[in-house]
């Protein structure tokens, strides 16, 4: 990041020593260049108040063979450089202070290095420098696992057991694969399969990032239901740039509704893929496409149970979610999931899913047909052609025709 020399000038404007501090800043931009510069507001102990620079930020911290991010703060003096600045932990939600020789229980830092501070052989460059090795000896933070991320783990293990896969969420930690594209994956809808589909991929642990795109109205329970369990790499929103650069995009099609006709709800689903496939095409542009949807009417009863507050209600809401959002459903989520798995590992395994059937078995609509396919990184890879028996093909070209003639009556 480029430093801003007018715009800390500017900050600066009531300070002693501005232009020697500049120049010291700019030099801590050469090694550290994200730190962030702001103006505010400094409580001293005396409770006395004064405007001062601070910039934040983290340091690479090296600890029994792990490199951690430390964020700290720094408040520069209005007599920088000939006064030390005055250094904090700045830990996030999931973080607490480990207390030692180094910092106190309020995060603020003690080194050597600013008890001896002189301009201008001391500087915050070397000061960082020794908050870097003083850290490597004792590491001032540690992650503060909560009940709600204990529950996660529990929720998901419990839906892992009932997919093909072995879940490896716990094995991966979650961390950040920094040499590789993440696998972004994105579920549009928050109904009944769009939560079986978001849950049945987080227990397979196959995404890096899974974004659930909330297109209800705000009456939808689904979302609520990822909203009590909390769900690690999980995003929820109505944005639709949120989906940007997903590897593979999955649209769950509205169902048969007991007060509509099936042409009216593939109509619906038609029009629906119109308004979205254009727009989450441009924000992923090499996105395998799946939709998901579910043959027969799906269960509408509402949700009785409230939020989990110790494991064994957690437990009870799992088994809640599989019999009231439906067990059809369900097998649908982990169908997909186990599509996902295929597509996002190029495992080039056999999928019986839905393909232009043109040219197979006799068919010369253009139809999609469930057909045996090989499936990889970039969708459907290969088709595989079987020798079916006469009444196998009748029906084939008996469905074919029957779909062909509902396409006639779309408004396409």
């Amino acid at each position: 990041m480029e430093f801003d020399c007018e715009g800390v000038r500017r900050l600066l404007g009531k300070y002693k020593f501005r232009d020697l501090t500049v120049e010291e800043l700019k030099t801590v931009n050469v090694s550290f260049p994200h730190f962030k510069y702001s103006m505010d507001t400094y409580v001293f102990k005396d409770t006395s108040q004064k405007d001062l620079l601070n910039f934040t930020g983290t340091i690479p911290v090296m600890y029994q063979g792990k490199t951690y991010n430390i964020p700290i703060r720094f408040w520069i003096l209005d007599s920088h450089p000939f006064a030390p600045p005055i250094c904090f932990l700045k830990p996030t939600a999931n973080m607490e202070i480990s207390v030692g020789k180094h910092v106190d229980a309020k995060g603020r830092i003690y080194l050597p290095y600013l008890q001896n501070w002189s301009h201008p052989k001391s500087a915050i460059v070397g000061l960082i420098k020794e908050m870097i090795a003083k850290f490597q000896e004792e590491l001032p933070l540690y992650s503060l696992p909560s009940s709600n991320e204990a529950q996660q783990v529990d929720l998901l293990a419990y839906i892992a057991q009932i997919t093909e896969g072995v879940s490896d969420i716990n094995s991966r930690g979650w961390t950040n694969h920094e040499n590789k594209i993440p696998n972004k994956i994105t579920v549009v809808g928050s109904g009944d399969l769009g939560i079986a589909c978001t849950l049945a991929i987080s227990a397979k642990g196959i995404a890096d990032k899974l974004l659930l795109l909330d297109l209800s109205d705000g009456t939808s329970q689904g979302t609520m239901d990822l909203d009590i369990f909390n769900l690690p790499n999980v995003e929820i929103s109505k944005d639709l740039s949120a989906s940007a650069h997903s590897k593979v995009v999955i649209f769950t099609a509205n169902s048969l509704g007991g007060s509509e006709s099936y042409l009216h709800a593939v109509q619906s689903n038609v029009d629906m893929f119109r308004a979205l496939v254009p727009a989450l095409g441009h924000y992923s542009q090499h996105a395998v496409l799946l939709v998901a949807s579910q043959p027969v009417c799906s269960w509408s009863g509402q949700d009785g149970v409230m939020s989990p507050s110790s494991q064994a209600q957690l437990s009870n809401r799992a088994m809640e979610l599989l019999k009231v959002k439906s067990q059809r459903s369900w097998s649908v989520g982990l169908s997909v999931a186990d599509l996902v798995d295929t597509i996002i590992n190029n495992k080039k395994k056999v999928h019986s899913v839905s393909t232009l059937a043109k040219g197979y078995y006799g068919l010369d609509n253009e139809v999609f047909l469930s057909l045996p396919c090989i499936l990889g990184t970039s969708g459907v890879f290969e088709v595989i052609k079987t020798t079916a028996e006469d009444t196998v093909t009748e029906t084939l070209q008996s469905s074919a025709s029957s779909i062909h003639g509902l396409q006639q009556q779309l408004k396409l």
